[in-house]
């Protein structure tokens, strides 16, 4: 039984009494997150995928993860194609290690967490304490089309970390009509590899992309 956190009516969809224990909601939204590309900031123990689990794990508290330097943590999850949202499911703690409240944030990728503190979420919930899973309803007009969600918890309630055992999502899914563009990021810059930009503070350019313009040439001269 999971700890329902409603905003407005539910509908007969809220009732999935033929759906098999083993799966969960008819509209569970597990095989649609691109588990490889989730990211947990500030966790201890993993790198984020290890708490997307299917409906039948989610009880499970052999993984978990926990807040490392302090008791905040930023997780973001895509999803594989555009989302309309009806809830997020967490289960987290136990005690004082329960999160005092989640920001939800859609479709906002690059946050870190200064940016994220002085953010506006798009919806927000305080997290009650408890071993069961909480289902925290979202207001679906905030969120029609989602990519991706990123989850802030910004405090413990007490302790001097916080544990997250499980993350899912309920809501309805639409192939995306479009590939995503894919951005690669180098952990390091190579100087021998850039050039630099003149008239500006340390930007580089990369004459491979020279290649993908009109011409093949760079507009920096």
């Amino acid at each position: 039984m999971s700890h329902n956190h409603s905003h407005g009516g539910c509908s007969d969809e809220c009732h999935d009494h033929d759906i098999p224990e083993s799966e969960g909601p008819r509209d569970n939204l597990y095989t649609r997150i691109d588990r490889d590309n989730t990211v947990a900031m500030n966790a201890e123990n993993g790198s984020g995928p290890e708490i997307i689990k299917p409906w039948h794990e989610r009880m499970n508290e052999d993984i978990f993860l926990d807040s490392d330097a302090d008791d905040q943590m930023i997780i973001r999850i895509p999803f594989t194609g555009a989302v309309k949202l009806r809830a997020l499911l967490l289960k987290t703690g136990p005690t004082d290690q329960t999160p005092a409240k989640v920001g939800i944030f859609s479709n906002v990728d690059h946050l870190d967490f200064s940016e994220i503190a002085s953010g506006k979420p798009t919806q927000e919930f305080e997290i009650a304490q408890g071993r069961e899973v909480g289902e925290y309803h979202v207001m679906p007009a905030k969120f029609p089309a989602v990519t991706s969600i990123t989850l802030f918890f910004p405090a413990s309630q007490g302790a001097e970390n916080i544990r997250i055992y499980y993350v899912g999502f309920l809501g309805q899914w639409t192939e995306r009509k479009f590939e995503p563009i894919i951005t690669v990021y180098e952990s390091r810059a190579n100087p021998a590899d850039h050039k630099r930009i003149p008239g500006t503070d340390g930007a580089i350019w990369s004459p491979d992309l020279a290649h993908d313009l009109e011409g093949g040439s760079a507009p920096f001269r």
